[in-house]
């Protein structure tokens, strides 16, 4: 297993781990924030500068297309802890958990993609 494909593994376990967190009862918006902006870190620091390598050239394309979801993703799951930060009603904040946790389905759908193109 090369660097790269050890390092999406990696985040890929993170995520798994930041889902399973967010179907415990009790969830913590602070602690749920932190780890969600520990990933992002993680993503930003580890995994773009390996961008180019272990990477054949017809699947080149496909791996930035799919790094440049994640990063959008990643963004969008930095906002949607926010929203659930902010909310005071259960049902809201029910919702809003259901919202990460499909985001953060999506987002292994697409580290899987890239560790099948590696």
């Amino acid at each position: 297993m090369s660097v790269t494909q050890q390092k999406y593994q990696t985040f890929a376990t993170s995520l798994e781990a930041l889902r399973e967190y967010t179907t415990t009862a009790g969830v913590d918006a602070p602690k749920l924030r932190q780890r969600a902006a520990s990933l992002q870190e993680f993503y930003q620091q580890q995994i773009l500068p390996l961008a180019n390598q272990d990477t054949e050239s017809q699947n080149q394309g496909r791996i930035l297309s799919l790094q440049t979801e994640i990063s959008k993703q990643l963004r969008l799951l930095e906002l949607d802890v926010t929203f659930f930060a902010g909310a005071r009603v259960a049902t809201t904040a029910q919702a809003r958990l259901q919202t990460i946790e499909n985001r953060i389905t999506t987002l292994l759908r697409y580290c899987n993609a890239i560790l099948e193109n590696l």
